[in-house]
């Protein structure tokens, strides 16, 4: 009985998700996994119609944002949609994200700036507009959730010009921990997902055969326990168990999906 129950606390069916971020790979990956759990979706972003009309394809249907939450007004835009179109708004996850790799004795204020727009104001665009939107709502039987994509760059440095993106994501963390503070007393919990390298259009000349692709692979397996760099796969049962009921006594944490990248 106990076992039943717990498996029934995954369970995702009818509740009202949106994805900010569903062109990215992260994104797109959380749209497929959510809308096959069986939410009633809402996806946005820049250019999100090939996610739309692949996700019909795949018997999903879901309501479209062409938005990018590049300022508060869009983000209230992306949620109130979300919440129209559905009823409500139960759950959000947030996969935006850029890096400029630079050195930081050579990186512009616009660099640092782009990368902080888009890796921690965006972020926090969307959580106050979903905040304000649970608000607004009557509480339902479950704890209304956010996810948001981190990275194991918000614990770890990197000796390669990757200080606006490791301060963009420890910032992040830090918020997630400020707002699990501040909302803990009102039915909302907010969660990050920390991966390390996983397969994308970003990161593919990394799974290349030859330097210097093999090169850095080498070297980053030699960090990861498990033995191999990630999937996005990999990640969307983390994502199910934050969004869902299973998590409802969790909430504040950077979980590193990273094959163990972090523990040693």
């Amino acid at each position: 009985m106990a076992a039943k129950s717990a498996i029934k606390r995954f369970d995702m069916t009818g509740k009202s998700a949106l994805v900010v971020g569903a062109a990215g790979t992260f994104g797109r990956a959380a749209a497929f996994a959510l809308g096959g759990a069986g939410c009633r979706l809402t996806v946005a972003d820049k250019g999100v119609e090939a996610v739309a009309d692949d996700l019909k394809a795949d018997g999903i249907d879901a309501t479209l944002v062409e938005l990018w939450p590049d300022s508060g007004a869009n983000a209230e835009v992306i949620v109130r949609a979300a919440a129209r179109a559905h009823g409500r708004l139960d759950a959000v996850f947030i996969a935006l994200g850029t890096n400029d790799v630079t050195f930081v004795e050579d990186q512009s204020e616009e660099g640092w700036r782009k990368v902080m727009d888009a890796n921690l104001d965006s972020y926090w665009r969307v959580c106050r507009a979903a905040g304000r939107q649970f608000a607004a709502q009557r509480p339902g039987d479950d704890r209304y959730k956010i996810a948001v994509a981190s990275s194991t760059r918000g614990k770890l440095g990197h000796p390669s010009g990757y200080a606006a993106y490791c301060a963009s994501k420890s910032g992040l963390d830090g918020m997630v921990r400020a707002l699990a503070g501040e909302w803990g007393t009102k039915n909302v919990n907010i969660n990050g997902i920390g991966p390390t390298v996983f397969r994308s259009p970003v990161s593919e000349w990394m799974f290349e055969e030859n330097d210097p692709g093999k090169l850095v692979r080498e070297n980053m397996l030699e960090r990861i326990p498990i033995g191999r760099l990630g999937d996005v796969d990999d990640l969307m049962g983390g994502l199910i168990y934050l969004l869902s009921p299973a998590s409802d006594f969790m909430t504040g944490q950077t979980i590193y999906i990273d094959g163990g990248y972090t523990a040693i």
